[in-house]
């Protein structure tokens, strides 16, 4: 079974940066449309960014412009920069496939303070 672990995440003032990272414990990126997500207390995990086999990316509409998704397939990670940072912001951050999810690691928290 494939794992994942998100690291990078912490405590950060509105208008900061963070970058995360994904480990994936097998060569999954490559063949797999990659996503990062993040679930806020209280609301559903959602996707705020996904890149293609090919390296196509896309955003949600709350994240265009700030984030930016790439991926190391060599190093089997992952990558989410984060700046301009919104209390919004605050979550846990998980990757994971976009189709036919793996079980999902114990995700990154990211707190933004304003």
């Amino acid at each position: 079974q494939v794992q994942l672990v998100e690291s990078g995440g912490g405590l950060v003032q509105a208008g900061g940066s963070l970058r995360l990272s994904c480990t994936a414990s097998a060569s999954i990126f490559t063949f797999n449309i990659m996503g990062w997500y993040r679930q806020a207390p209280g609301k559903q995990r959602e996707l705020v960014a996904r890149i293609s086999k090919g390296g196509i990316t896309n955003y949600a509409d709350s994240v265009k412009g700030r984030f930016t998704i790439s991926r190391d397939n060599a190093k089997n990670t992952m990558y989410l920069q984060m700046n301009s940072l919104k209390p919004e912001d605050t979550a846990v951050y998980y990757c994971n496939t976009v189709v036919a999810t793996l079980d999902w690691g114990q995700g990154t928290q990211v707190t933004v303070s304003s």
